[in-house]
């Protein structure tokens, strides 16, 4: 129940125009900005009559926003920035943009951007030993890690080891590119691949795995096929469903639904759902699917202009492994006596 009913009744005569308007503003800051200042008009408004209002205030904007978003989308069919439901924010690829790296790509769609990193190691001093009591593996060839700084959301706070959240996301975008990382004979590398968020405004982790394929395939690594991630949304309301392709922050977080797919040309190499819908039925997840299936075609478009192939020669700084079988009677020269050659 309200604390405040004529607080609820200000607002919702004052401010529901301006908020209208400031949730189709396409850039995320000025939109946060354009947020804040209705809030600031409301608390200016109540700050003599009722001191202790701000607080209320805060989360009944919060409850107009989400509103405003939803609705949006269900009513009006339109998204805060403008796209259809099955368009993609604008996306560009570069590789190459570090000099002395093993390889490097920066990937960027609408206000999320990702600096995939790819550094090559030796087998048996570089990859990362595993311990436990059921694994397959006794240690693994290939890593990503995920970083979120701070800075990435306009923020200012220490710079701390990963959280749950980049742990999560860099384990997700690792197992999306696992399946076309090159077999140990065909490729005797150990690959640590590294994301940096530089900007984030959603799915940064789908950005990770378009980087990271971008980045292993400037880096020379034989990967199998080029892989590339989509975040889908959802918001269903009376009955009223619309799913989206490519959600940005405001969509995931007042939505009811985040689904990432990641994969090649030729399948699915991962999947993750967070769902606050309470239920998820099989025609929505099939249609969730077939839209991603589109959108992750499109950016593998755009990718493949920008490198569409592994390249055949390894960066002039990376570690280089050449090796040749000799005459087994020859073995023993090569060794000397007591290993000493």
């Amino acid at each position: 129940p309200a604390i405040f009913p004529e607080i609820d009744l200000w607002m919702a005569e004052n401010l529901t125009d301006e908020i209208y308007q400031a949730v189709q503003i396409n850039k995320k800051q000025p939109r946060g900005e354009a947020i804040a200042a209705a809030q600031q008009k409301a608390e200016d408004h109540f700050i003599e009559s009722m001191p202790d209002s701000p607080k209320y205030i805060a989360t009944k904007m919060d409850e107009m926003v989400k509103d405003t978003v939803r609705r949006l989308l269900l009513v009006d069919k339109i998204r805060a920035d403008g796209r259809t439901m099955e368009q993609l924010r604008p996306i560009t690829c570069e590789v190459d943009i570090l000099p002395m790296t093993h390889g490097s790509a920066l990937f960027t769609r609408g206000e999320t951007q990702s600096l995939g990193v790819t550094t090559l190691g030796m087998m048996g001093t570089d990859d990362q030993v595993m311990d436990g009591l059921k694994l397959d593996e006794p240690s693994k060839r290939f890593l990503l890690h995920y970083n979120f700084p701070p800075y990435s959301v306009g923020e200012v706070r220490p710079m701390r080891g990963p959280g749950r959240r980049e742990i999560g996301h860099g384990a997700l975008a690792e197992r999306a590119l696992r399946p076309v990382f090159p077999g140990e004979e065909n490729f005797p590398y150990v690959v640590r691949q590294v994301s940096d968020i530089l900007e984030s405004n959603g799915s940064s982790s789908m950005a990770s795995v378009c980087s990271g394929s971008l980045s292993m395939m400037a880096a020379g690594v034989p990967v199998s096929k080029a892989v590339a991630g989509i975040a889908m949304g959802l918001v269903a309301d009376n009955g009223q469903v619309c799913i989206l392709t490519d959600i940005q922050g405001l969509e995931d977080h007042y939505g009811d639904m985040d689904f990432k797919v990641a994969g090649t040309r030729d399948g699915v190499t991962a999947l993750q759902m967070d769902n606050k819908a309470g239920g998820i039925n099989r025609d929505i997840l099939t249609r969730a699917l077939a839209q991603a299936k589109a959108g992750r075609f499109q950016i593998l478009d755009i990718m493949d202009a920008t490198i569409s192939e592994p390249r055949k020669e390894l960066a002039a700084t990376a570690p280089k492994i050449i090796s040749f079988s000799i005459d087994h009677d020859k073995i023993r020269d090569v060794i000397g006596s007591g290993g000493k050659t």
